[in-house]
């Protein structure tokens, strides 16, 4: 038991971080992370000994945050007029960098799950490409490509002009 405590608190914050950045809802993200150490800690004997305890959490969190997404698609997922008048439904920009931090959170959250979640996972975790394609249970070269287009699609959307792929100006260049 002590053992299982030791490995999974240090990892709360980051799975905390992961499900608000794919839910985008701070409630439904704190309930994914609970659902998620839950399931984690009656699991916890099936794990592979050799297996990485932060990858198999976050895989666990990351299917949890699938099956929630799913269902939000299927039912939909709004404002409902009560929660208007809730300080974090109003959206205040007094500031330019303030209004740069809510066009970059709003390109982010256009981006598809797939690509925010490879980007969250490399860019704020800090895990490696390989790590993350055993996660998600994809390719490694699909997990550059997703990363490489969630960051020209950031990027687009903050400056406003479409950027060349780098395909398309390396065949340019050989023309």
């Amino acid at each position: 038991m002590h053992d299982l405590i030791e490995q999974l608190e240090p990892l709360i914050p980051a799975l905390r971080g992961y499900a608000r950045a794919l839910l985008r809802d701070p409630h439904e993200a704190d309930d994914l992370v609970q659902d998620c150490l839950e399931r984690a800690i009656a699991r916890w004997s099936r794990r592979r000994e050799a297996a990485s305890t932060r990858s198999w959490v976050f895989a666990i969190a990351h299917n949890l945050a699938m099956d929630v997404l799913r269902r939000r698609q299927r039912r939909g997922h709004g404002l409902v007029p009560e929660e208007a008048d809730q300080p974090e439904a109003r959206i205040e920009a007094p500031q330019e960098d303030h209004m740069r931090a809510l066009e970059l959170q709003r390109a982010y959250e256009r981006l598809s799950e797939e690509q925010r979640s490879v980007l969250y996972l490399v860019t704020v975790q800090d895990m490696p490409y390989a790590e993350v394609a055993a996660l998600l249970g994809i390719p490694l070269g699909t997990v550059m490509s997703r990363l490489s287009r969630a960051r020209a699609r950031l990027l687009d959307a903050l400056d406003g002009s479409p950027r060349p792929s780098t395909t398309t100006a390396a065949l340019r260049r050989i023309k």
